[in-house]
């Protein structure tokens, strides 16, 4: 719901510039509204100049006189924005011509035009007749509206702009038309507006009531900041030093606490130079976790406030490291405190941006432990009724980064990290700040965002037993049409089909900041109609959206409150007593049988034979030009189509009933591949999983239902009659695997480029060139593979669980010929003449050197670390200046 601000100026004769007996001209050339009024939102400064604002040299507006009608400037300050949100209308005229026409400039968005509409015989208006948009410049356009219907019926014009963001405004001049205006119905749609008003000061003081009931006396906290900057992703607002983006930090905070009561407030907790954030209320309502950093020079540290009678609160600060940020903290039962960090340095591999992930400590700060280990963001946790934690993670393997942000669910020791919701849907591209509602297990409330936008969006109800993906599962959203933005379960779709994580963008109400109440009622903090700023909202299980408070003492419109909660006492729930056994380095991991799950009937009983166990590594460093092929930005470039790198740690036999027991490293993030007996990948992971020490976890199938009762099966599976076994190694230690090193110095260049070398392939242009000479990022042979659609890896793929034998080496051209030959018995003679010869009997390392690499989705460099930073691609050893020099004297 928006708030209204309206602004009656009644007409009358003479007020229009320029008017004239029979024609209409809206110049606003006296620099005032000229009768015009607004009737939704707030404008500060409706008429512009084209002497003072946005009168750049440089661009050519067309200019009608002085004055015009905006939505850009405002009179907070000299500065233009796009956070305006207004609807400004004309008073009512009649036409006699047949023809109107108007100028028009500014942004192209759906909701930011000027409009003609007829009016109603009760004083309200009719659907919009015509609409103009700006082309994303501020050069006016002219428009001709054909009229000639409308003759002698009653219109209004509009500009509307209830749009924020780049090129969110609107500017109008110039309109010009025969015909009069009319006085007489200009006030009958004043007096509709009047009724309309006071209606809605009715509706709303009824919905204040009730929310004051529902609210009672408890005192409700909050953070009062600004709105985060716009960045990469929903996970960058630490802005941490010595970041790429620190320059974003803007300071200015403070911790308090508002009385619905009395609707007094008072500051806990002030900030000037920087800012508090992430509030968590003790089970006794007598202390607050909080993170909070001081200003620009100092980063986030984890403090915890002990609440007494005066108006602030003694603050203890419980971590202290330098240079690395502490969010997120959450009390739990055990007294222990959970939280979010960047301890462990690693950036989102799609850019350059530091990520977090979850660790414990003690309540008093000692004796601090990772319990997360995935690649990139691991945060905003609560608790479940059980004691397990909840949090969104962001993560991917072999798939598109723009989905890959769901709900997951561990232990507080992080034991049997685990899928809740939402991982493999399109939209909501994030799923964030999850919390159970009181009396459940399965239904949670939760901000659905974008992948690239700040930490709002939407705020859903969520019942995961209907589907752990898709429409299916979501309740309710409010703002109500945001359950359009949320993608249906889907098959199997194209990535071009299912590219939406960034859907929620355009939502005009945006909420974030989420807490039950009840299982009926939720705070939320959400957009007041003033641009970017914040306020408390009370949202209701009946549709409610109220807003309930607004800070009076913001100096902008980024200035609001976030975060808000009942400073109360909550019921704790049970003590986790699993603890991981720190003296050991490994953990063990099982699986009932493979062949349960997602498209495993197709595969053929005993069909697999092993698992292979792979570790997906973190992103230590980045470069400052990347590689970007049109999907994200590997900075640097890493493969083609992909943005992580391997390791491959071994492989363990298969059980006869599909069973396998098997250690692996712990605080590994790691995936595991389902293989056939020549070593092909029949079906494998698009996500990862951890091992704490001394941990034991497993799965009944790969990828089976989460939500089906499992029947019990007769007999204990084989592998777990047995000890776990062993990793057996891929041809050596395990290691970062690097495409030159593994697959073209060991095989093709040993054994295909003696035929597939420059010199060769152009004589028969169906001989691919397997030459391992570099190009600025990638080598001969590894781009040839790839254009000649002779291996079929999956790439960032989609965000669908994909079918076995769907892409890899079993799809793949090449590896049909390293398998079983050229299929040219003269080529396989001379082959076998020159020693060459290449087949899984003769010579099974090289075969399977080049399916293991397929199968891995065709990796290229070892490691994000690289020595040419600030050349091309972030790889290539010539500068740009090199490059263009080596061009001229080549004579290209």
């Amino acid at each position: 719901m928006r708030s209204f601000t309206f602004v009656f100026i009644l007409f009358a004769a003479g007020t229009c510039s320029a008017l004239l007996a029979d024609s209409i001209i809206f110049d606003f050339e006296s620099g005032t509204l000229d009768g015009w009024q607004i009737i939704e939102g707030q404008n500060t400064k409706p008429v512009g100049s084209w002497d003072k604002e946005q009168n750049h040299p440089q661009n050519a507006y067309d200019k009608h006189g002085k004055y015009y009608l905006t939505t850009l400037e405002t009179a907070a300050h000299n500065k233009s924005t796009d956070d305006t949100i207004c609807v400004i209308e004309s008073p009512v005229f009649v036409l006699t011509g047949n023809e109107t026409k108007i100028f028009v400039g500014g942004g192209k968005r759906p909701d930011t035009y000027a409009g003609l509409f007829p009016l109603l015989e009760n004083g309200d208006i009719g659907k919009v007749i015509y609409e103009a948009r700006g082309e994303a410049s501020e050069k006016l356009i002219e428009y001709t509206w054909d009229v000639s219907q409308y003759k002698g019926k009653p219109l209004v014009l509009r500009v509307v702009d209830r749009e924020t963001g780049g090129w969110a405004h609107i500017r109008m001049d110039y309109f010009r038309a025969e015909g009069t205006i009319d006085s007489g119905l200009t006030a009958k749609r004043q007096q509709f507006l009047t009724a309309f008003l006071e209606k809605r000061a009715e509706e709303e003081k009824a919905k204040s009531t009730k929310a004051r009931e529902i609210l009672g006396e408890t005192p409700i906290l909050y953070v009062f900041r600004e709105q985060y900057r716009p960045d990469h992703h929903n996970t960058a607002t630490m802005f941490q030093t010595g970041e790429i983006n620190t320059g974003s930090f803007r300071g200015g905070s403070s911790l308090r606490v508002w009385n619905p009561k009395d609707n007094s407030t008072k500051v806990l907790l002030d900030v000037p130079e920087g800012v508090v954030r992430d509030p968590c209320v003790s089970f006794d309502g007598k202390k607050i976790l909080v993170s909070m950093r001081k200003n620009i020079q100092d980063d986030y540290h984890i403090y915890e406030l002990v609440l007494n009678n005066s108006d602030e609160a003694a603050a203890k600060q419980l971590t202290f490291l330098k240079g690395v940020s502490d969010i997120d903290p959450l009390y739990l039962p055990s007294g222990e405190i959970v939280f979010s960090s960047t301890r462990e340095p690693k950036y989102c591999m799609c850019n350059r941006h530091i990520m977090c992930n979850l660790y414990k400590m003690n309540g008093d700060g000692s004796n601090i432990q990772q319990i997360g280990k995935s690649t990139l963001f691991e945060g905003h946790s609560s608790l479940m009724p059980d004691g397990r934690i909840i949090y969104d993670r962001w993560e991917y393997v072999d798939r598109n980064f723009g989905d890959a942000q769901g709900v997951w669910i561990t232990t507080t020791e992080g034991f049997n990290h685990a899928v809740f919701w939402g991982n493999n849907t399109a939209s909501p591209g994030g799923v964030i700040d999850a919390r159970i509602l009181p009396g459940s297990d399965s239904v949670f409330i939760a901000t659905l965002g974008s992948c690239h936008d700040r930490p709002w969006g939407a705020i859903g109800i969520i019942d995961r037993r209907k589907g752990l993906d898709g429409k299916q599962a979501v309740l309710q959203t409010f703002p109500p049409e945001a359950i359009n933005f949320v993608s249906e379960e889907q098959g199997q779709k194209s990535f071009d089909e299912v590219r939406k994580y960034d859907t929620f963008v355009p939502l005009k109400q945006k909420f974030e900041d989420p807490f039950p109440l009840s299982d009926e009622w939720f705070l939320a903090s959400g957009m007041t109609g003033d641009g970017e700023q914040m306020g408390i909202w009370l949202l209701g299980r009946d549709g409610t959206m109220q807003l309930v408070f607004k800070t009076p003492d913001s100096k902008n419109n980024l200035q609001g409150c976030f975060d808000p909660m009942p400073l109360a006492p909550s019921s704790k729930p049970p003590v986790n007593t699993q603890k991981a056994d720190l003296s050991k380095d490994t953990g063990t991991f099982y699986v009932s049988n493979v062949y349960e799950g997602l498209g495993m009937s197709a595969v053929k009983k005993g069909g697999v034979k092993f698992l292979r166990v792979i570790e997906s590594p973190e992103k230590r460093t980045w470069s400052a030009k990347g590689w970007g092929n049109g999907h994200g930005e590997q900075a640097p470039g890493m493969n083609w189509y992909e943005f992580i790198n391997k390791r491959i740690l071994g492989t363990v036999p298969i059980e006869d009933d599909g069973s396998v027991n098997f250690t692996v490293p712990a605080d590994k993030f790691i995936y595991f591949q389902l293989l056939d007996e020549q070593g092909r990948m029949i079906q494998t992971m698009r996500s990862g999983v951890i091992i704490r020490p001394g941990e034991t976890n497993g799965c009944v199938g790969c990828h089976e239902d989460r939500l089906a009762v499992v029947p019990p099966t007769p007999n204990t599976p084989k592998a777990l009659t047995k000890p776990p076994v062993q990793l057996k190694t891929w041809y050596g230690e395990p290691r970062e695997f690097s495409y030159v090193k593994e697959v073209q110095e060991p095989v093709f260049d040993k054994y295909c480029v003696q035929c597939h070398d420059y010199g060769k392939v152009e004589k028969n242009p169906k001989k691919p060139n397997l030459a391992g000479d570099l190009h600025t990022i990638f080598n001969e042979s590894y781009v040839t593979l790839y254009k000649d659609n002779l291996i079929k890896p999956v790439g960032a793929g989609p965000h669908n669980v994909l079918k076995p034998y769907t892409w890899g080496s079993t799809q793949s051209k090449l590896a049909e010929v390293m398998l079983n030959g050229h299929r040219d018995e003269k080529i396989d003679a001379k082959c076998r003449e020159l020693g060459i010869y290449i087949d899984r009997k003769t010579n099974p390392e090289a075969v399977d050197r080049v399916l293991t690499w397929i199968d891995l989705n065709a990796p290229y460099y070892a490691t994000y670390h690289t020595s040419f930073g600030n050349n091309r691609f972030g790889r290539s050893p010539l500068t740009d200046e090199q490059m263009n020099r080596l061009a001229t004297l080549c004579g290209h």
